[in-house]
């Protein structure tokens, strides 16, 4: 498996009779026809413009993902987070691919066969294959064609190789072939992106605008009163001034079918009687601590973490453990301590004075064909140890020998205390490596191996601490599992309307979320993990102000009340009134500020910071190309105003997005650079190439008609 872990990669009666037959054959035909287009419709995930995107399909690739990312990352397990993230990367990929190969296939764009294998195997390597970490040379870290075609050719000819290694041969396989994929997709990404970019071309005004532009900066001072300094109910907003704002903005306001629902969600949490029993649990184990010489048969028997038979330096102790260790005297025992939904207990076992850590190197010889016995590694460790002690080179035996991947690397493990070394590689490990001389190679028989281990460097001595350390979580027994769940189902079905829960929510001691909203592809309900099954429910249920089931979702109970669904279209004027209003409010307040604010006729900017309430600030190197101005954010008028000021001016107030701004330019910053017209050409073509691409595909995506099933699946 050590090539593995490198890569963490569809005649009136007879007329009656014979008509009543044709009838039937055809009118069976077309229900046959129709059951399996049915059949066909519920097992799309998602259509595309018109492209189905079938069940099976996407959850081959979910599966591909799932156990390429599992290689990288050398983990059997995926949290829910990382599979949530491989649904939506699959779906988004699929739905890109189609998107992008319409557009392609109508420009005549592909990339051929004889293209992909030039770029795998030919002249013109991609980068993207030069990264591949099976085909860079394991010392240097470089891509190396040779090894790259004996990688392709071995996975080739997998069917070749006894099983133990075919198996090992067809992951790597999987492994390329989803990269080789995605080196073909990339490809028609970038020959499409060029194609969009070069259509293109900045012309010589405006690169010598772009210049001119960016030859001057200018260093301002300013003071600003904010809009909230006026009330609200000091200015009036009319509905015709919102209506008006909103058909101008009706695209932003744009969204996707949407679920309106009411929620409760219940802790499970551990009851008063579930402390007090692991309270009650952690005294009487610290009695049997005080009087048993088994004292690792207890922790291993009670505690949630098992006995740590290793000596910890200070360093590496928690402020309990280190507080504890600081006034203790060896059998001393400490607890219980409640911290964070446990109770903790500390003995104190023993005390040294040693190294806190070890530099490790090792060669590690182990059977990977099944023919090669334990003896037979064992004579090959002496062997090579003799090596050693004549002069030979450690890390290039490492090299050659090693099957771990920390071969490449000449075989360095590097710094373990004794915890990690016991953690990841037993006790033998631990003691054989604390007890080494330096630079001298020892060999060790573990269950998976060989070893040829050196250690060599050692950290300074230090006092370390072995402790017996018992943890006992809390958590909610099955009684207390049971009676927030009758509670709960007791409520809902008292209270089995919205108006009712709304009544009775806050007697009976639980939270009403209100008038919240999910789309059908969002995955929690609040921030309750795992709560996706809500989010189905509130989509697949067809009754408004239903109440839902009570559903488990990870650490909490949820109940949701449905109160339906806005269809995928435009907001409406009046959900979205509060937003407008808000904009037209802060208009008419600067206006008003403005207005007040010319009115005192002031002529120093001091001045105006006393009347504003606000202190003067200085800000530097604003031009036409600031996106955001140094302490003040966005303010595109107040950016045109400060590069077209005179100098040395106080400015009139200027309405900005946040507040009402005042300034004055008090410097202003040459670029003496000459105009290059092919060079400002190139630069300002070469800023909008990406951008232009990435807009057109945008506006691909923007324009398909695209069918999101994946509520009834997920």
């Amino acid at each position: 498996m050590a090539t593995l872990e490198k890569i963490r990669n569809q005649a009136g009666l007879l007329v009656v009779i014979v008509g009543l037959a044709l009838f039937a054959f055809i009118i069976g035909d077309f229900l046959n026809s129709g059951s399996t287009y049915m059949r066909q419709s519920q097992d799309q995930v998602a259509n595309v413009n018109g492209k189905a995107i079938h069940y099976q399909e996407y959850m081959e690739r979910i599966e591909e993902m799932s156990k390429i990312y599992r290689m990288q990352m050398n983990s059997g397990n995926l949290t829910e987070e990382q599979t949530t993230q491989i649904r939506q990367n699959v779906y988004d990929g699929l739905v890109n691919e189609i998107v992008l190969y319409g557009a392609l296939e109508k420009l005549g764009i592909t990339v051929t066969p004889e293209e992909l294998f030039d770029m795998v195997q030919g002249e013109n390597i991609s980068s993207f294959v030069q990264q591949f970490p099976l085909f860079t040379d394991p010392e240097t870290g470089v891509f190396n064609k040779m090894r790259a075609l004996n990688v392709l050719k071995t996975i080739e000819n997998h069917q070749n190789y006894p099983p133990e290694q075919r198996a090992e041969i067809e992951q790597i396989r999987d492994y390329w072939l989803f990269w080789e994929r995605n080196l073909k997709i990339q490809t028609l990404q970038t020959k499409y992106m060029d194609l969009m970019a070069k259509a293109i071309v900045a012309n010589p005004l405006e690169a010598k605008d772009a210049f001119e532009s960016s030859l001057e900066s200018s260093d301002m001072i300013y003071t600003m009163q904010a809009f909230a300094t006026i009330p609200d109910s000091a200015v009036n907003v009319s509905e015709n001034d919102i209506k008006k704002l909103y058909n101008q903005r009706r695209e932003q306001f744009k969204q996707k079918e949407t679920g309106i629902f009411d929620f409760i969600a219940v802790d499970i949490r551990p009851s008063q009687d579930d402390y007090e029993k692991v309270q009650a649990d952690a005294t009487k184990i610290m009695e049997e601590m005080a009087t048993t010489d088994h004292i690792e048969d207890i922790v291993n028997a009670s505690s949630d973490v098992p006995f740590l038979d290793a000596f910890v330096s200070a360093n590496g102790l928690d402020t309990d453990m280190k507080a504890f260790v600081e006034t203790a005297a060896i059998g001393e025992i400490q607890g219980p301590l409640f911290r964070e939904d446990s109770y903790r207990i500390f003995k104190y076992m023993e005390k040294t004075i040693a190294c806190d850590s070890v530099n490790v190197s090792h060669i590690l010889l182990a059977d990977q064909s099944g023919a090669t016995t334990k003896e037979t590694l064992e004579a090959m460790a002496d062997s090579l140890v003799g090596v050693l002690k004549a002069g030979g080179n450690f890390e290039a035996l490492a090299a050659q020998y090693s099957v771990d991947q920390s071969g490449r690397m000449g075989g360095t493990i590097g710094w373990l205390t004794e915890t990690e070394a016991l953690r990841y590689f037993g006790d033998d490990f631990k003691k054989t490596v604390f007890s080494a001389s330096l630079n001298q190679p020892i060999i060790m028989v573990a269950a998976y191996g060989v070893h040829i281990l050196k250690v060599t460097e050692k950290t300074a001595n230090v006092p370390k601490y072995k402790i017996a350390y018992v943890h006992l979580s809390v958590t909610p027994s099955s009684r207390t599992y049971s009676n927030l769940y009758n509670e709960l189902n007791q409520f809902i079905s008292i209270n089995n309307t919205i108006e009712k829960m709304e009544t009775a929510v806050t007697d009976a001691g639980y939270v009403l979320n209100a008038n919240q909203r999910v789309t059908a592809t969002d995955q929690f309900v609040g921030a309750v993990t795992d709560s996706r099954p809500v989010v189905r429910w509130i989509f697949e249920s067809k009754k408004q102000g239903e109440i839902s089931k009570i559903f488990e979702c990870r650490n909490h109970f949820i109940v949701a009340a449905r109160r339906g669904i806005v269809k995928e279209g435009y907001q409406s004027l009046q959900s979205v009134t509060p937003i407008l209003k808000n904009e037209l409010a802060a208009k008419l307040k600067g206006e008003t500020i403005a207005k007040e604010l010319i009115a005192k006729n002031l002529r120093v900017i001091e001045a105006y910071s006393e009347a504003m309430n606000k202190q003067i600030d200085t800000v530097r190197y604003v031009d036409f190309t600031t996106q955001r101005i140094t302490g003040i954010g966005m303010e595109p008028v107040l950016n045109a105003s400060v590069v077209l000021a005179p100098l040395n001016e106080v400015s009139k107030p200027v309405v900005g997005n946040n507040g009402v701004y005042v300034f004055s330019v008090f410097n202003r910053n040459k670029n003496t650079n000459e105009y290059d017209a092919q060079s400002e050409i190139s630069k300002l073509e070469s800023a909008i190439s990406y951008r232009a691409g990435y807009v057109a595909f945008q506006s691909l995506m923007d324009k398909a008609e695209i069918m999101d099933n994946r509520i009834r699946f997920e």
